[in-house]
Formats: C-alpha cells, structure tokens, sequence
C-alpha cells in the first residue's frame, strides 16, 4: 500500500502544474517583466536589466546601478478538463468524472517583485529583493464538476454521484512561494564577473476537495483501513520556510559574445505537517535546484540574442518527481518522475525616440533622446511545446526628474 500512498503526491501535482506549459514546471520563467519578456533568456545579458536580474543570474548585480525596482506582475493561466460519457458509470471499482467540459475559476493572479541595489566603497553592488511565484492554483467548483464511484468498495454503500472533481466537494490546490535574496556581486576586469547570494523561502498550501483519496494514504493502510488520515485535505493554509544559496558567473568571450551560468541550490524546507498524508516523507516540499548556461550574442548597441539551457532537477524532489513505477495510474504519468529542461531564446531590440518639452505658450523648448527597449522570445520546452512573447519598455518622467518606465508584458500560454 506504501506506494499508491505516494500516488496522491502525484495526484496534487497533477492540480498543482496543470498549467506548467506556461511555466517551467511549477517555476516561472523570469523574475521581472525584461526576463520573462524573454522566457527567462538573460542570464548572459547585461543588456537592458533592471534590479530584478539578480533572480535571474547574481553575476549581473556587478552592473547594476545605484537603485530601486518595483513590479506587479498579473499571471492569467486559463485551465479546464474535458471528461467524455464513460460507460463504466462508477461500476466495477471505477473512477468515472462527470460528462463535460469544467474550467477552473480562478484566472488572475498578482506576482509582485522588489529590489534594491547599493553600490558598495569597493565598487562592488549588494542587492536586496523579495519575490513571489504563484498562480498555480485551480479551484473545481462543485456545482460544475462531479464524480461517480462507489465510497466504500465491498462495502453496502453503492454506487453514487458526488459533487466535485473527486466526488468531495469543491476541490484544487493553492501553492504560493515567497522568496528573499541578499545578492554581492563584482567584477574582476572588464571581462568577468561573479555573484553569490543567500535564499530564504516561505512557501504557504492548501488542498481541498481530495476526501475520496483516503483510502490510498499511508495513515489508512498502517492501520488496516480503520483509521481516516487527518492530513490529507480541507486543512486551510500550511507554511513551510527553508534556506539555500544562489551563485553566477559571467565571462566576456569577446566584444561581442558572452557567456553567463547561474545556479540555485536545492532547498530543504520544512514539512507541510497538515497535509502529511498528501506528500511525499511525511509533507515534504523542497524546492528542486537549477542550473542556466547561456550564451548571449550582442550584434551591436541596439540588437541582442540570448540562447539559455535550464535544467530544474524535479526528481529529486519526492513528491513531484517519485519514479514512475510509484505513481500507477496518476494522471501526470508523462511528467512525473522527471527533472526539467527548457531551450530558450531571446531576442533584445534598443531604440532611440525624441523627447521634446515646450513651454506653457507652446515655444519649442528642450529636445533630448531617450532610450526604448524591445524584447522577444521563443521557448521550446522538451513536453514539445513552443511558446512566444515579448514587453515594450519606454521611459516617463515626473515633475521632479524621477525617472520610471512603463513595461507592457505579453506570453499567450
């Protein structure tokens, strides 16, 4: 019975990342608006960065200047799931949804990011940033979804409709991930430049409607089916917080091509005590390590193309990445028990537009330049899936010659 309890760990990932073809797995693919403008490209690319590249690769803090970056980021994955008309009907141990098409009802998500860098006496820049990831989220209602099975087995109950996805209500997950990151960068010469920062996570969760699973849990196999597992659902929010570090380096090849490579570490965080019966050892929810190799090519002052190769090592991580021979039947047999790697592409477009200010009586007043950013990208991921999408960044100024941008963000999933 020990691994179909595993089974349900799967079963919660297979909520959890059904959106992850707009993501890499349940990570995003960029911290801030230029990075995810290009799927994550960057890591090689002092470019265009603003304050948040030292998500990306902590090297590029070393060109950072003096500053404060704040951003909002809206996530609006659309999930549903189409059921066709079974004729098992719940009948002979069967597990049979409700006919039809069901959509998630939660499509908005705010993803918020901040930092700021000092320059240090030495030259060298240290950068303090808080961001989050989110939006994995799905809530089934119960009024669109339902199940038919039989409840208890062998046992005198038959076989009934139940509302929700898994016949126990209103049922999805709710994973949100804090992070917090004080980044030290410098550079050695022209040439190199290197980056370490510590990590602090708060990651929080919530399960809800995964009643009809119980009988599959470790809690109710070790006690021959008598006992209900208590951490299994419907147990409001857990948190979970954990330590690890991060570290890049980035390398001029010559005027005009770069290298960079980034890395974070696995980090080990705390149980999910109230859902030890849904994950792997006893709630455990690490966050997998991940490692960037990128080569970005700069073709002149206006036009750069990043090429970035990302692995994220899902499997070792047991509750999303068990080997497949534990997970049976679950629904993400494709994806679970498998690390990540995604070929990125990214394209960075500079322009020059002509700012003028003319007085209150419409006399021809000062003329100056300003700088405008374009990016693109392209993803191709190994589940063979393509995507695109690209940000236009242009400057604004206040009153008291505060300096701000205006981002537009675009990535149809």
């Amino acid at each position: 019975m020990r691994p179909k309890a595993r089974t349900l760990a799967c079963l919660t990932a297979a909520a959890a990342l059904n959106s992850a073809f707009a993501t890499n797995g349940y990570f995003t693919h960029g911290i801030g608006p230029q990075s995810k403008a290009m799927a994550g490209t960057g890591v090689a690319s002092p470019g265009f960065s603003g304050q948040a590249i030292v998500a990306t690769n902590p090297a590029l803090g070393a060109f950072l200047n003096e500053g404060l970056e704040v951003g909002l980021g809206a996530f609006s994955p659309r999930r549903s799931y189409r059921a066709s008309a079974s004729a098992a009907q719940g009948q002979g141990g069967a597990f049979t949804l409700g006919e039809g098409e069901v959509d998630s009802s939660r499509n908005l998500f705010a993803i918020p990011f901040v930092a700021q860098n000092w320059t240090l006496e030495s030259g060298r820049r240290l950068t303090l940033m808080a961001y989050g990831r989110g939006g994995m989220n799905t809530t089934w209602d119960a009024g669109s979804a339902s199940a038919r099975f039989d409840p208890d087995g062998p046992g005198p109950a038959g076989v009934g409709t139940f509302p929700g996805p898994f016949g126990g209500g209103k049922a999805g997950v709710d994973l949100s991930q804090l992070f917090v990151t004080l980044n030290y960068a410098g550079r050695q010469s022209e040439r190199f430049a290197w980056g370490v920062a510590p990590l602090f996570a708060l990651q929080t969760f919530e399960a809800t409607g995964l009643g009809a699973f119980a009988p599959y849990t470790g809690t109710f196999a070790a006690s021959g089916g008598t006992v209900a597992p208590s951490g299994l659902t419907n147990n409001d929010h857990d948190f979970s917080y954990g330590f690890g570090f991060s570290a890049g380096a980035w390398r001029a090849v010559t005027d005009n091509l770069s290298a960079g490579l980034a890395y974070q570490s696995r980090m080990e965080m705390s149980e999910f005590d109230s859902y030890s019966d849904l994950f792997a050892q006893q709630g455990g929810f690490d966050i997998p390590s991940s490692i960037k190799a990128v080569l970005s090519y700069r073709a002149n002052d206006r036009w750069r193309v990043n090429f970035d190769i990302e692995h994220t090592a899902y499997s070792e991580i047991g509750s999303v990445g068990n080997p497949m021979a534990l997970i049976l039947s679950c629904p993400t047999a494709g994806m679970g028990g498998a690390s990540l790697e995604s070929c990125l592409g990214g394209l960075e477009r500079r322009w020059l537009w002509l700012e003028r200010h003319d007085d209150l009586q419409g006399r021809r007043g000062m003329e100056r330049h300003r700088p405008a950013d374009l990016a693109l990208w392209l993803q191709r991921g190994c589940a063979a899936h393509s995507r695109a999408g690209c940000v236009v960044q242009y400057p604004g100024a206040r009153g008291d010659g505060t300096a701000f941008h205006h981002r537009v963000y675009r990535a149809p999933g």
